[in-house]
């Protein structure tokens, strides 16, 4: 029995009725397959030794807990999910459905899977075998949303897998908002495994906001597929405030004309945290235009990877593709790992990626301690001032004010205007 196979033997399988030939694939891969190792080149910087060797149970419903997490915003429509189940659902405006997988019709589950990839993906085929609930998200078509959608995702388990999924049904002309808050209090431990699935129609527009905000020793591998279909905006903003191994992989599949993705993500870690961003884009079609901007701040001991990968193909032209990452080391026992990549198949495209990494700007540094600040409060400006175009980015107000008002918390940081 390999490490795989031991790993997920206390695991039973999901009571939501999914498609019978995604399950059966799943269960193909997972058996012919084991942890990947740093042998795999997706996964060279990133070690699961400490995963594998976890013996973990699968959480128990808690539909019946009555503890009530943190909101970012109490004008929000607001999702809570506790250890992997649907704990809440506020009430719902005209033209958005939302429901937790278990009241789903068949019809409704059976868009789940049809755009992830599963074959060496074991993450994806662990969600899919042992799912034990999640959100369908319908938002009709026409329908621009004023509220936002926050979902809140509060792990308070020890030794458990928590696996939960999320699809995402934008209909065409429709506009929306979701946020998602990750907290773990007082979990230790345990396994978070969210899987999203989003189809974005024609002229719809998607913007996500993803808070990383975990306590403890917890493991988090999270992926997002996007489909985007003709005119279709997406954005997704990647905020990792806190989170002793965070994995994120993002799947964009640009299959219509004159679409346009944002990817943006901003990580300050310290301790020996350790944060993992994959990206990859894939322009199917001409007149499309991306642009990723990922910074981080590192300090102590803490680790970063970033690979961003797009892919331009054949019939892609006229493409304009833009990608960058930064980092800053504060500590000398930081470390970041960066690999943007491009490989273009086509001819008349606008295609361009950065990276760099460094320390903090030394004479900015120098000229506000020479007017009496200290070096940390000098450094805590500095670095503010290095990532806040990533913040530019996030639409969301209520999310803006609860990444503030974590950041002065965790780094006494002061935003001002």
């Amino acid at each position: 029995m390999n490490k795989l196979q031991n790993f997920r033997k206390n695991f039973n399988p999901t009571s939501i009725p999914l498609r019978k030939e995604m399950l059966t694939l799943s269960e193909e891969i997972l058996k012919k397959n084991d942890f990947p190792t740093t042998k795999n080149e997706k996964w060279k910087y990133t070690r699961l030794g400490k995963l594998s060797r976890l013996s973990l149970e699968k959480s128990k419903d808690t539909s019946t807990i009555k503890k009530s997490s943190e909101k970012i915003s109490e004008e929000a429509i607001t999702i809570e999910i506790i250890n992997g189940f649907v704990n809440t659902i506020s009430d719902l405006p005209k033209g958005l459905i939302i429901k937790s997988l278990k009241d789903c019709s068949k019809k409704e589950l059976a868009f789940l899977g049809e755009n992830i990839h599963l074959e060496n993906e074991v993450f994806h085929c662990l969600n899919s075998l042992y799912i034990q609930d999640g959100i369908y998200i319908e938002i009709e078509k026409d329908t621009k949303l004023k509220e936002e959608i926050h979902i809140v995702y509060n792990n308070l388990s020890i030794n458990t897998f928590n696996p939960t999924r999320l699809y995402i049904n934008s209909k065409s002309f429709s506009e929306a908002n979701i946020v998602e808050l990750f907290k773990s209090d007082g979990a230790e431990n345990s396994f978070v495994n969210p899987v999203n699935e989003a189809v974005i129609h024609e002229n719809a527009k998607l913007s996500i906001t993803k808070i990383q905000n975990e306590e403890g020793n917890n493991f988090h591998i999270g992926s997002d597929t996007i489909y985007q279909k003709k005119d279709s905006f997406f954005k997704c903003n990647t905020i990792t405030l806190k989170g002793q191994f965070i994995r994120n992989n993002i799947y964009v599949n640009i299959n219509g004309t004159n679409c346009e993705t944002h990817l943006n993500g901003a990580y300050l870690m310290d301790g020996k945290q350790h944060v993992d961003n994959q990206t990859k884009i894939d322009h199917f079609t001409p007149n499309c235009e991306s642009h990723e901007l990922y910074k981080g701040i590192l300090d102590e001991k803490a680790t970063a990877i970033f690979n961003g990968k797009v892919i331009v193909h054949p019939d892609a032209q006229k493409i304009n593709a833009f990608q960058s990452n930064a980092n800053v080391l504060i500590s000398d026992d930081a470390n970041v790992n960066s690999k943007p990549e491009l490989e273009i198949y086509a001819d008349d495209v606008k295609c361009s990626h950065g990276s760099t990494t460094g320390q903090l700007d030394e004479n900015a540094i120098y000229y506000l301690r020479s007017r009496g600040i200290s070096k940390r409060k000098a450094q805590a400006i500095v670095s503010q001032a290095f990532i806040k175009d990533v913040f530019s980015h996030i639409d969301s107000e209520s999310s803006l004010s609860y990444i503030f008002k974590t950041l002065e918390k965790q780094h006494n940081w002061e935003f001002l205007d």
